[in-house]
């Protein structure tokens, strides 16, 4: 009798990886329709985190901190269009206030979360690219 069924010889693990991004989809939208900002920016950086993990363990891709970072700068660009097509007035005013009061200008709010969540996730893609290069480098020097 196989001590774990349903796994083949070639996977003798299951991945966690469709868990989180099941859970960061599931918060992003929470977040997003109630007007929860912050847990918006936490499920939409777990999502796109969790499907840089899914492409590494594939084997699509050698290091996820490309797919982190391209994911990461459609996020911001499509938060960014979503916060400059709510608003009228495009100026730093408007988008103070809207963020401030994000009860009157929902939307706006909403689209600077998103855009939030993308320049994080971008920062981090580049931030361990470096640093992945920096340890491969001190590693090859040394």
């Amino acid at each position: 009798m196989d001590e774990q069924p349903g796994l083949s010889d070639q996977y003798r693990r299951s991945s966690p990886w469709p868990l989180l991004v099941a859970l960061g989809l599931v918060l992003s939208e929470i977040g997003v329709v109630l007007g929860f900002l912050a847990i918006t920016v936490v499920g939409l950086l777990l999502f796109v985190g969790s499907i840089a993990g899914i492409t590494r363990e594939s084997g699509y891709v050698e290091r996820p901190w490309n797919v982190l970072a391209g994911l990461g700068g459609a996020l911001a660009l499509a938060g960014g269009a979503i916060g400059a097509w709510a608003l009228d007035p495009l100026s730093t005013g408007a988008l103070l206030d809207a963020v401030g009061a994000p009860g009157t200008h929902g939307v706006v709010a909403r689209g600077v979360a998103i855009a939030v969540a993308g320049l994080l996730a971008l920062f981090a893609g580049a931030s361990g690219r470096y640093a992945e290069r920096g340890s491969v480098r001190a590693a090859r020097d040394g």
